[in-house]
């Protein structure tokens, strides 16, 4: 107390007691919604923890029920997804194929599949090495993976062959078969010439001089109908060997081209009796030594002849000759 009894008061006031005076009354309700936002957060961690924590426990159980191995088998399919893509992306399957063909190959040789004979047979055209090369039948090829139908598929896929056998000895014995068609005739058409079997199969898209010798058929889809019109002209061996070429005319009939340049026309139907008609004019008129350029055979009953620009202008000059001898004659 001071000397006039009153009570001490201390001059400054605490920050605390300035800022709220002492009995005023708290904010109860901001205080309560402060402390109920904090209680939710801390509630919404812990539930996103528990839910984390028992999503994986229902994987870690499902993961412990998978069969020994598993984790092997899917990293092996992880890795093998990889390569895979890898491969096709970077356009590397050609390579990766024969890699494993390679792979295959070595694994079946090294059990003793190694190819360590091969017979083979009819080859004349086509050579040994070629035969091989196509079948597959290569040093690294080994027996049991050799695929003997695709064998025979790439062998007949060559025009030379027409026919092929592949057959498997085990262990180690490869036999290969093949029949080869035959140069038959010479085709020509749009002023190329080829050489063709038979059947009417190109076997050759250029002419060796080996091949000079054989008849020669010009037109579209000669080639086709050429062996039977030429076992028709073998029966006519005059006709044959002054024969230069056969031509099909309109997919119809054919006309001959002799070597001396007469031109000889044939009927659609009953070509032997053209032919036998032919003959018969050579033998009795010289047909084929007269100066004439077409010998037409088309109709059954009659045969027109053509002469040649210099035979017809010789005979114009002996018609007039013998005209005017008659004129005088008659004077």
């Amino acid at each position: 107390m001071d000397g006039g009894g009153r009570l001490d008061q201390p001059l400054m006031r605490s920050r605390q007691s300035a800022a709220k005076p002492v009995g005023a009354p708290h904010d109860e309700p901001s205080l309560a919604r402060a402390q109920a936002d904090r209680l939710r957060r801390r509630e919404s961690r812990f539930g996103a923890l528990s839910g984390y924590r028992r999503l994986t426990g229902r994987w870690a159980a499902k993961i412990a029920h998978l069969p020994r191995g598993a984790g092997v088998f899917g990293s092996i399919l992880l890795i093998g997804g990889a390569l895979v893509y890898g491969a096709v992306a970077g356009q590397h399957i050609p390579a990766v194929t024969n890699w494993a063909k390679d792979a295959r190959d070595i694994a079946a040789n090294a059990l003793g599949l190694r190819i360590a004979a091969i017979s083979l047979s009819g080859e004349k055209e086509v050579s040994r090495e070629e035969v091989l090369t196509t079948a597959g039948a290569t040093g690294r090829a080994s027996l049991l993976f050799l695929d003997a139908d695709a064998a025979r598929t790439r062998l007949l896929a060559n025009p030379w062959i027409a026919d092929a056998a592949v057959l498997k000895l085990y262990p180690n014995r490869l036999q290969i078969t093949i029949t080869e068609r035959h140069a038959f005739a010479l085709w020509q058409k749009d002023g190329r010439v080829s050489v063709i079997a038979a059947d009417g199969t190109v076997l050759e898209p250029f002419v060796e001089n080996r091949y000079f010798g054989l008849p020669l058929v010009v037109g579209r889809d000669a080639e086709r109908q050429a062996k039977e019109f030429l076992a028709v002209i073998d029966r006519y061996p005059d006709i044959r060997s002054a024969l230069r070429a056969s031509i099909l005319v309109a997919d119809r009939r054919w006309d001959l081209r002799l070597r001396n340049g007469i031109n000889v026309q044939l009927p659609e139907s009953d070509v032997e009796g053209a032919l036998d008609r032919l003959v018969k004019l050579d033998h009795d008129k010289k047909l084929f030594s007269r100066d004439i350029t077409v010998v037409d055979l088309r109709l059954p009953d009659r045969v027109t002849v053509r002469l040649s620009d210099a035979a017809a202008q010789a005979r114009d000059e002996a018609l007039k000759a013998i005209a005017k001898k008659k004129k005088g004659g008659d004077a």
